[in-house]
Formats: C-alpha cells, sequence, structure tokens
C-alpha cells in the first residue's frame, strides 16, 4: 500500500496510535487449568511483538487479556494512554480464530458494517477495500468465498478504523503467498503508523518478515523474548 493510501485511512477515521501495553506478573486459570503463569510483557507503540509456541503454550489467552476481552485471575493489564477497558474494546482492531463476519452480508456491507460502528467515513471503507484488493469478490455473501477470501475481508474488518491496538491471531490462516505479502506490508505499515501490534503465529519466516519482537511461550510461560 502506497503511502497516500495509508494517510486516507488515518485521515478517514481520524485517529493515530499512540498507546503501550504493560502485562504483569499475570496468571489466568480456568478452573483447574492453568493458561498463563506469571506473565510479563511491556509491548511498545510502533512495534510488532509476535507471540510463538506449541498448542496450549497460552499465546491466545494472552491476547484476549491484552485486549481486554477477559480478566487475569491475578496481576494486571495496563493500557497507557486508553484507560478503561471499554476505551480499548472501542479502539481495538480484533482477528481471532472467528472472523467476525456475517456469512450472508457481502464482504464489503461486512466491512461497512464495521466502519459504521465506529463511526467512520464512506472513505475508511474504500481505503481498506484496496489495501486488501477486495474488489474481485467484495460483492459475493461471505459465505460464498474461499477461506483466503474471508481471511481477507476480516483483515479489512478488523483495520477499517485504523485502531490504535491491533490483536492478530494466526492471521495468515488461508492466505496464498501474495496475501501473505500483503499482510507483511499491512503490519509493517500499522507499526509505522504508531500502532502496538501483537500476531500469534506458528509461522516464523512470517515472524522474521516483521521485523518483530518475538516472544516465544511454553505451558503458560514467557520461555524465551528477543528483540527485533
Amino acid at each position: 500500500m502506497t503511502a497516500t493510501l495509508s494517510a486516507r485511512i488515518v485521515a478517514a477515521t481520524g485517529t493515530s496510535g499512540t498507546v503501550s501495553v504493560r502485562v504483569s506478573e499475570v496468571t489466568k486459570t480456568y478452573g483447574p487449568v492453568r493458561a498463563l503463569r506469571n506473565v510479563s510483557l511491556t509491548l511498545s507503540t510502533g512495534r510488532v511483538t509476535a507471540l510463538l509456541g506449541p498448542n496450549g503454550a497460552g499465546k491466545s489467552t494472552l491476547l484476549s487479556l491484552v485486549g481486554a476481552l477477559t480478566r487475569p485471575t491475578s496481576g494486571r493489564v495496563e493500557h497507557v494512554g486508553l484507560g478503561s477497558r471499554t476505551t480499548v474494546r472501542s479502539t481495538l482492531g480484533w482477528l481471532g480464530h472467528d472472523g467476525l463476519l456475517y456469512p450472508d452480508l457481502t464482504g464489503l456491507e461486512n466491512v461497512r458494517l464495521s466502519a459504521r460502528l465506529h463511526g467512520c467515513a464512506d472513505e475508511a471503507v474504500e481505503a481498506v477495500r484496496a489495501r486488501f484488493d477486495l474488489s474481485a469478490f467484495a460483492d459475493r455473501p461471505v459465505r460464498t468465498c474461499s477461506r483466503g477470501q474471508r481471511q481477507r475481508v476480516a483483515l479489512a474488518r478488523a483495520l477499517v478504523h485504523a485502531p490504535h491496538l491491533v490483536l492478530l491471531d494466526e492471521p495468515t490462516t488461508g492466505l496464498d503467498a501474495g496475501g501473505v505479502e500483503r499482510l507483511e506490508a499491512v503490519v509493517r505499515e500499522e507499526a509505522a503508523r504508531g500502532v502496538t501490534v501483537l500476531v500469534v503465529t506458528h509461522d516464523e519466516r512470517f515472524a522474521s518478515a516483521l521485523d518483530a519482537q518475538v516472544v516465544r511461550m511454553e505451558a503458560g510461560r514467557i520461555a524465551v523474548a528477543t528483540a527485533c
């Protein structure tokens, strides 16, 4: 995406990112299961952090805590510059395992709905339509789209409002090589915009392409944290 198009997205939404997140000695349990164990992590403004690790390591749980979608059992998650959980959620760009799309709406209708819920101008919709190259299938019901096409619509939905905090859980799922390259560029652009980005991935090459701070998790703990 060109710098001009990136500027159009920010101008259309009237936002720019200036937030960092501090996770301090966080433990999260679900009944007898301890998903996170005394985790501390700092997410810096304008930086991408990639969470890697095996299934069940606690990556998605940590993502939900950073997004204020769940609360820690103990410890603290602080969103500097945003304050309340309600504010965090209203400025969050979230992509989980479920793309949060209405299957009987078209791709463009899904993106437009998200834009309107965030009070965005129509220009923001057109900007992400171009950014993720949705034109070939934007007017088709989502249920008729391929897995990769749905993922591109879901990414557009998550980023249409130029969020301050971007959280992506396995965002390369279903994407072909060109789609992954486009996503790499988008994530780097978001960081350059001053956004805090946290990505869960199993794809080492993808994490490397993002110039990310790499955090490896095992059994609910941070095993290794490597600066980019």
